[in-house]
């Protein structure tokens, strides 16, 4: 009878010491279900861009996005390009710092390809568009109004650092312009590079 409760309370002490699972680098992180939400947040710097030859101005500053996404499907696809698909929404505020110091905001709905992988590191495309308002108008010669549009097109790298939480790095082309609305409407084109961080429920 002694050995038989030496034994359970030996059990019960091993089982109540065991260390409790954790997630580690080197392992593989659960893929997102349908309805999976994503809350993120990315900073970068603007760069121009100016593809056009009537691009004058170089502007520049830092940018800020804060974003929502929910993955809307299970993986889709087959062999290297298999992956899951996120829709959402971003706000995007630049500070341009030159010609002129002046500022932009923007919302724009958003929709990611996120590349399925096995392990912690996962590659993604991402595309946005939608109203951009600033107060560069009147200070640069390629754009008069107020109101534009943005559109964005971007690349980037998601490292799971746990089963819920992200860093985030990659580059996006940007294209500010107000799709004909008043003249001109030479457009703004720029480079961001940025990184950022993502939190998943």
């Amino acid at each position: 009878m002694q050995s038989r409760t030496l034994a359970v309370i030996l059990l019960a002490t091993i089982t109540l010491c065991a260390p409790i699972p954790i997630s580690y680098a080197g392992e593989n992180v659960p893929r997102p279900t349908i309805g999976t939400q994503e809350i993120g947040l990315s900073a970068g710097y603007l760069f121009a861009d100016c593809i056009k030859t009537k691009c004058k101005t170089k502007q520049s500053g830092p940018a800020f996005m804060p974003s929502w996404m929910m993955t809307m499907t299970d993986p889709i696809g087959g062999s290297w390009y298999q992956g899951q698909l996120s829709l959402g929404a971003e706000v995007v505020y630049i500070q341009f710092q030159e010609p002129v110091l002046s500022h932009g905001v923007g919302f724009t709905p958003k929709i990611k390809y996120t590349f399925v992988a096995p392990d912690r590191i996962r590659p993604y495309v991402e595309f946005a568009g939608g109203p951009f308002w600033n107060d560069l108008a009147g200070n640069i010669p390629e754009q008069h109004s107020q109101f534009n549009f943005i559109l964005t097109a971007g690349l980037g790298i998601s490292y799971f650092l746990t089963d819920q939480a992200a860093v985030n790095v990659g580059y996006r082309f940007q294209h500010i312009s107000n799709a004909g609305t008043s003249s001109p409407n030479v457009g703004l084109n720029s480079s961001l590079p940025f990184a950022g961080f993502s939190f998943y429920f």
